[in-house]
């Protein structure tokens, strides 16, 4: 707003927007490099004419350091208004980037805030509390029907753990030491010939000395007649 129209109660302008005054002044920023870049080529130009002249013609190298100097003063003055813009666009980023995270977080908020609108956190409590009964319930249901009540009552846990280890021992020396089963015993047959055996037994052995006497004696011409002197 002007001058005149603050006196005269003129119509009140609108403020704009963080990043309208942050693209304004980056604008502002390069037309101000422009023209630094600018002066220091015509602060160049005017050192190489004093420096041409300054045995030749000195006003015309007087008058060139004169116009340098001016040219340094404008220098001057817009490295200090680049620094202070510079500064300026920093806070205004830093304020643009502080608005948009608390736009965020209060939206945030608000779909947080309009998610617990429907929620008691007494109910929350009674809820999590009915969750907790209904799980010791079924977990006393689950042991009530894991539990055997009639089925193996009457069976002793040690004379199976005991049988359990007999199968695993004979498990055992079959597959690891190699030794054989024990094979059924039998009674061992007798080494003594019964007495009706050793009668017939002796009978026939007298009988085949006999018989074997007599073949030789018929064979020997000296016991033939032995024989029947003998007779």
């Amino acid at each position: 707003m002007s001058f005149f129209g603050k006196m005269f109660g003129g119509k009140k302008e609108v403020a704009p927007t963080t990043g309208e005054a942050i693209q304004k002044l980056r604008e502002t920023e390069n037309m101000l490099i422009k023209k630094q870049e600018f002066l220091e080529a015509k602060i160049e130009d005017e050192l190489s004419i004093a420096r041409k002249n300054a045995s030749k013609n000195k006003r015309v190298a007087l008058q060139a350091l004169k116009k340098k100097k001016r040219l340094e003063k404008q220098l001057q003055q817009i490295d200090g208004t680049l620094s202070t813009i510079e500064m300026q666009r920093e806070a205004l980023e830093s304020a643009n980037t502080n608005t948009a995270v608390l736009t965020t977080m209060k939206d945030a908020a608000d779909a947080l805030k309009n998610a617990h609108q429907h929620m008691d956190v007494d109910k929350v409590h009674d809820m999590m509390d009915d969750i907790a009964e209904q799980q010791d319930v079924a977990r006393e249901i689950s042991d009530a029907i894991s539990n055997p009540v009639a089925f193996g009552a009457d069976l002793d846990d040690e004379d199976l753990e005991r049988e359990l280890d007999e199968l695993e021992q004979e498990n055992f020396d079959k597959e690891i030491i190699g030794i054989p089963e024990p094979a059924p015993t039998l009674p061992e047959a007798p080494t003594e010939d019964l007495p009706e055996k050793a009668k017939e037994k002796k009978k026939a052995t007298t009988t085949t000395t006999t018989t074997t006497a007599e073949a030789a004696d018929d064979d020997d011409p000296v016991m033939k007649q032995l024989l029947s002197w003998a007779n």
